[in-house]
């Protein structure tokens, strides 16, 4: 039982910095991470981008940080593991605590719901890159809604911006976007760790963005008695019955938004990725503007299928009838981390687009399958669309 309770008490014990008066120093050169509970706390960031983590856990047998890679802490005479991390990718970076083998929450860092479940997570400020800070510009609202699915008979969460002025001027309407978290993630994905709102409150003050309405809704779409998952026909069809019978009429009659095509526009990351490609391309009557972020549909991941992927089977015409896309799509633009391992297949499947006569665009920014290269994804696209 003592060991039980002593265990309890270690998973929610504080980093070694919560213990020290207010007035404690950073160690030299480092800064508090921007989603640290307390900024002059740590886990703390050194120039070189490499992370200092303390821990108190003095009855703790092994402590790690898990960080995508497995840092193992040491302890000193006082009962404070201690870790220097290699110097870390500028971005968003879920992480643990692997205390004795379980894996924690932090709690000297935020949490957010990601890798399906919440999870620490570290902001890790890239040198020159400012567009998802906040400003002194003219703010638009991040609203939390919920409605209720039909299609799933359940009441769920919804997140959508309407930007600067949308309270004032009534009779003013706006395009949308329906923006698509990844796997393991939801509505919150969006609205907090991808900074949407900040992001769009700059652009739109720049003049570089239309004002526009942002929905983001939760993606993970399971129907009563469904087993299907991934990028199956029954999983598209699930996903596209559940936007069309009842997130774009939740939004269309409650915020004043422009109808038809050319004022909607459809995006994702990953998992949201795949379904923006299917449900956008499906239904060019609905969406001119499809934005693929790092879907792992094209390849690049553990699918055996993924390799063979087929444009022309799951959209026929794509690769025979370009023209018609090109006709309907004011934008079709995809993106993909330079180190992610989708990043061959996707430029391969691009290069197969182009040949064919398709108008497709395409970036990739540094980084892997993570938050800083859909922000700059996002920051990309809303420049693009509604022009």
């Amino acid at each position: 039982m003592n060991r039980v309770y002593n265990f309890l008490l270690l998973i929610t014990l504080p980093i070694i910095c919560f213990a020290q008066p207010a007035t404690a120093q950073l160690p030299e050169g480092t800064k508090g991470a921007s989603t640290n509970i307390n900024a002059n706390d740590c886990p703390c960031v050194f120039p070189n981008r490499s992370i200092l983590f303390k821990v108190s856990a003095p009855d703790a047998g092994k402590v790690q940080i898990d960080l995508g890679k497995l840092y193992d802490m040491q302890k000193n005479d006082k009962g404070i593991w201690m870790v220097t991390t290699d110097p870390q990718d500028p971005g968003f970076h879920y992480y643990s605590l692997v205390i004795d083998g379980v894996k924690v929450a932090d709690p000297a860092s935020e949490s957010f719901f990601g890798m399906g479940r919440m999870a620490s997570g570290i902001d890790i400020p890239e040198a020159g890159v400012d567009f998802y800070d906040r400003k002194n510009v003219p703010q638009g609202e991040l609203r939390s809604r919920s409605y209720f699915s039909k299609t799933l008979g359940v009441w769920r969460n919804i997140n959508i911006y309407t930007p600067p002025g949308y309270d004032k001027n009534t009779k003013k309407s706006y395009p949308v976007l329906y923006i698509q978290h990844g796997g393991g993630e939801d509505e919150r994905g969006w609205a907090i760790q991808g900074k949407t709102n900040i992001i769009l409150d700059n652009l739109i003050a720049d003049g570089k963005a239309v004002p526009m309405i942002v929905v983001i809704p939760d993606g993970n779409i399971q129907k009563p008695g469904m087993r299907a998952g991934g990028y199956n026909d029954e999983a598209m069809d699930a996903f596209k019955e559940e936007y069309f019978e009842n997130v774009i009429p939740f939004v269309e009659s409650n915020y004043r938004v422009k109808a038809g095509a050319a004022s909607r526009a459809i995006a994702g990351l990953s998992m949201g990725g795949g379904q923006a490609f299917y449900t956008g391309l499906r239904n060019t009557d609905k969406f001119a503007y499809v934005g693929v972020f790092s879907t792992g549909l094209f390849g690049g991941i553990a699918r055996p299928d993924a390799s063979h992927f087929d444009p022309e089977a799951v959209i026929p015409g794509i690769l025979t009838n370009p023209q018609s896309f090109n006709k309907k799509l004011n934008v079709f633009f995809i993106t993909v981390g330079e180190q992610d391992p989708r990043i061959e297949y996707t430029k391969n499947l691009i290069e197969t687009f182009k040949s064919k006569g398709l108008s497709v665009a395409f970036a990739s920014y540094p980084g892997g399958h993570e938050w800083q290269v859909w922000r700059k994804s996002l920051h990309d696209y809303a420049q693009r669309i509604f022009k």
